[in-house]
């Protein structure tokens, strides 16, 4: 019987180094968010937000 999906070394997975290099990205983009979330402007901004939903609801 021939086998319907066949793997070539190429297309296995991802090596060390890329799963180093995504790993790394992950890191960076969460520090990033986490630095925003933290700031005093962005606490404002979502207290805001909350603060004008109730005006927006049609009920």
């Amino acid at each position: 019987m021939k086998q319907l999906f066949t793997r070539t070394r190429d297309e296995q997975g991802m090596s060390t180094s890329e799963y180093a290099v995504g790993t790394l990205g992950a890191c960076t983009i969460g520090g990033v968010l986490v630095k925003i979330g933290q700031s005093e402007w962005f606490g404002d901004l979502v207290r805001d937000l909350f603060d004008k939903i109730p005006s927006i609801l049609p009920f």
